[in-house]
């Protein structure tokens, strides 16, 4: 009677497999990421990602109708300003671009839920995530300075409308300083979404051609994470969870599932993957050329983010995961 126990019993149907289930991907689970620029009627597609724009307000808003309709719960809005210095004036200022997107998504899907990505490299003249030193070529962001910044620009957000900020320069300390910003400003319940484990990634390369972001010279690996390494992200998330984050994010999520589920594993916070830029415009490179199934490629592998330990996901995916989870 060998073998008595046969696990393919309960793979016989497509209903058997449903009911035995153990990862489930739904709608609640999505996150979606929009990019605002100055002007009106604009949508110009980002090169790079096929499906994706750079979107006008008033477009913001459409989408964002868009987004809410389908069942997803949130957005994140990137900015990409009229002027770029020294200064990212264009991340902290009352007039900034991802205030004005935060303000009208609010005033017209109110129960939308705006995550704003605090950081600075779309708005500084050389493309690096703070203050460098005068003279410097080397990308070496000065930390406390840069600090002040990242304050200035989480209260700026929270007074725009956004429900959530979400820290992504990777800062030593820029966790407890926007709290501390927040706090002062009377935005106590405004949560914080931690990039707490955000590395230096080859991954990032379409982004930069979205948030019109990449460095002038040298490159982030002063801030950002060596991807060889996953002690380091449970002190970074010690770290940031010490300071007052509420959720924590990994950045990439493909390459570094064994992050997601380590972080999961460690702390009983919300856990946010990152579904980057070049694991999105991969997928739809090869499925543009019929090298791959589209679908079943793209829910396959939200389905990994999941099982390895992801509550959210960020993912230029959403939309068209959305639609698929509806048939």
């Amino acid at each position: 009677m060998f073998p008595i126990h046969r696990p393919r019993r309960l793979r016989q149907s497509t209903q058997l497999r449903r009911m035995v289930r153990e990862t489930v991907v739904t709608t609640s689970d999505l996150i979606y990421p929009l990019f605002a620029v100055p002007g009106e009627g604009i949508a110009q597609e980002v090169k790079s990602m096929p499906g994706v724009y750079q979107l006008s307000v008033d477009k913001i808003v459409a989408e964002a109708k868009e987004v809410y309709d389908l069942g997803i719960p949130s957005i994140i809005l990137f900015g990409i300003p009229d002027n770029k210095d020294v200064e990212a004036t264009g991340a902290w200022h009352d007039c900034g671009i991802v205030q004005k997107a935060a303000t009208a998504v609010k005033e017209a899907v109110p129960e939308l839920v705006i995550i704003a990505d605090t950081c600075l490299c779309e708005y500084t003249s050389h493309g690096h995530c703070g203050y460098l030193e005068v003279g410097d070529l080397s990308g070496r962001v000065l930390n406390d300075p840069t600090l002040e910044l990242l304050k200035k620009t989480a209260v700026s957000q929270a007074k725009a409308g956004a429900d959530i900020i979400a820290p992504s320069g990777m800062m030593d300390g820029f966790v407890q300083a926007i709290r501390t910003g927040l706090d002062e400003a009377g935005f106590q319940d405004t949560p914080i979404l931690s990039y707490a484990a955000k590395y230096a990634s080859a991954y990032y390369g379409p982004f930069r051609d979205a948030a019109e972001s990449p460095p002038q010279f040298g490159d982030r690996s002063t801030y950002q994470m060596d991807p060889a390494n996953s002690q380091e992200a449970l002190k970074e998330v010690e770290l940031d969870i010490a300071e007052g984050a509420d959720m924590l994010m990994i950045k990439p999520a493909l390459a570094y599932m064994d992050i997601i589920w380590r972080v999961k594993e460690a702390t009983n916070l919300p856990v946010a993957a990152y579904n980057v830029s070049g694991e999105y415009s991969m997928v739809k490179a090869a499925a543009l050329n019929g090298w791959i199934d589209e679908q079943k490629v793209v829910m396959e592998t939200l389905t990994g983010f999941k099982r390895s330990g992801a509550d959210l996901i960020l993912t230029y995916h959403a939309k068209d995961a959305a639609r698929w989870l509806q048939e």
